[in-house]
């Protein structure tokens, strides 16, 4: 009797333990289901997040440069500089190292007007353009603007404004709901007031007051700080 309830007793006891050894097997097997699943959503979460990030600004580059606006002896211009072995406006070369950092779509603004190849003349010009008030007629335009949630605006500094040729542009287009973050290239003055203007041209937009602005003189070397600079705006 006493062995009968022993074989009994030993038989629970093995089938206890079975179970629970099957139980504890179970268990760890849908812990790692459950460790598989969660590494899958985490996998798939954080390519979600790398699209959305590459995806999330449509960037536009936008900038004035008079080089580009001065007929077939361009690269004569007083605001050409020589960068790796090639001349390019400097506005253009601000605009090219940007698009480095942020792969941005590039776009000059063109106009009608032909301006003065020399320093001097151009100068004079722009005055006089301010004097007027003129808005210069634009021969490139954008398709699509509307696609585009960030818009770089460059430009130099003339006569403590904005050239009047990037009034034209901000004439142009709807910013609303825009950021535009601006870029300027001067010979002393830095950006004067012309965030200001273009925080008055566009209140509907967000304008960035952390500009990059750099002497005509510096802009070959530039490159180093603007990234330092697009790197403490996010980017």
């Amino acid at each position: 009797m006493i062995y009968g309830i022993r074989k009994r007793m030993t038989a629970a006891l093995l089938a206890g333990a079975l179970m629970s050894a099957l139980g504890a097997c179970g268990s760890s097997q849908e812990n790692v289901r459950r460790e598989e699943t969660a590494a899958a959503a985490d996998s798939v979460s954080a390519a979600d997040r790398e699209e959305s990030v590459a995806g999330e600004d449509n960037i536009l580059i936008a900038y004035f440069t008079a080089g580009e606006n001065s007929g077939v002896d361009a690269v004569s211009s007083a605001s050409y500089i020589t960068v790796d072995g090639e001349a390019v406006g400097r506005l253009r070369a601000v605009a090219d190292m940007i698009q480095d950092k942020t792969g941005g779509e590039l776009f000059s603004i063109r106009t009608s007007v032909v301006y003065p190849t020399d320093g001097g003349e151009l100068i004079d010009y722009a005055a006089q353009e301010q004097d007027e008030n003129a808005r210069p007629e634009l021969t490139s335009h954008i398709d699509n603007f509307e696609q585009y949630d960030i818009v770089f605006v460059g430009y130099p500094n003339w006569w403590a404004d904005l050239p009047m040729a990037v009034y034209s542009f901000f004439d142009e287009y709807d910013f609303s709901g825009k950021t535009i973050i601006p870029f300027n290239v001067h010979n002393g003055s830095r950006f004067s007031r012309t965030i200001e203007t273009i925080q008055e041209l566009e209140p509907d937009a967000l304008v960035v007051e952390e500009g990059f602005t750099v002497s005509e003189r510096d802009v070959a070397e530039a490159q180093e700080d603007v990234t330092a600079w697009l790197e403490g705006l996010g980017y």
